[in-house]
């Protein structure tokens, strides 16, 4: 039986600005009240826009609600014009950063030596990183999903010590998932979410492996979540479209219940 909090992480990526932000947080804290959160680690990642926002409403109402950054620079400070840096992020009260996401991969040409470069970055911040990793579409065909998806992780945690990998979040998201109305099943979850964790105990032992907290995101809805989360490998969830929502997050949040 695991210990692992299950950790249910809601990207809003580019939506929603401070208003609207600040609504769905609100709105999100009233429908936590019927969520046991001692049992479940409930995180948003709002635009850097709304940080401020989202941090005021949380402190002021007490929500049990942990947040973070969508991205994270690389570079601890200087002539980084558009980046926000951990420290940034950390003086707002964030607790997590996302590394490495699908769309920052694919817009943004991040590979494996910027993503290891902005874990670490994280890591030296006081943050959590929640490395993304998932294969595309013909990779899936082809059947090198495992593969493909295991030399995203590795390269994203090369360096780092045994106590910084047992505190690193792996989001396991299929790319052809990601907003399509398409999902993996739960076998394929399954199958994906356990190499990850077997590649970990490889690197870093038992202890490590059984740590890490692995979320599948892609198309999480809470008609799909239960049976996700009766997989033995799967700890929790990234959501996109879903988390945009409070009453529908708060009832993937609240999965057990």
């Amino acid at each position: 039986m695991s210990t692992r909090t299950p950790l249910m992480a809601g990207n809003w990526k580019m939506n929603l600005d401070w208003k609207q932000g600040l609504a769905l947080v609100e709105e999100l804290g009233e429908r936590l009240k019927d969520v046991d959160t001692s049992a479940v680690e409930v995180v948003v990642l709002p635009p850097f826009v709304d940080i401020r926002t989202v941090q005021t409403v949380v402190e002021s109402d007490r929500i049990p609600l942990a947040y973070g950054g969508q991205d994270i620079s690389a570079h601890e400070s200087g002539a980084y014009t558009g980046e926000v840096s951990g420290q940034m992020l950390k003086a707002l009260g964030a607790s997590y950063a996302a590394v490495g996401h699908s769309e920052r991969r694919e817009y943004h040409g991040e590979d494996e030596q910027v993503t290891n470069a902005k874990v670490k970055a994280a890591f030296a911040a006081g943050l959590v990183p929640i490395l993304c990793v998932g294969e595309p579409l013909e990779q899936r065909q082809a059947g090198k999903h495992v593969e493909y998806t295991l030399a995203q992780l590795e390269g994203g945690i090369e360096g780092l010590t045994a106590e910084q990998a047992a505190q690193i979040v792996i989001a396991y998201e299929p790319v052809w998932a990601i907003g399509t109305g398409e999902v993996a099943t739960p076998d394929d979850a399954q199958e994906v979410c356990r190499e990850i964790r077997e590649a970990l105990r490889a690197i870093h032992g038992d202890s490590v492996a059984d740590a890490v907290r692995v979320l599948y995101g892609g198309s999480v809805k809470s008609s799909n979540v239960v049976e996700l989360m009766g997989k033995e490998d799967v700890d929790g969830a990234l959501v996109g479209g879903a988390s945009l929502k409070a009453e529908e997050f708060a009832k993937i949040a609240g999965f057990q219940s």
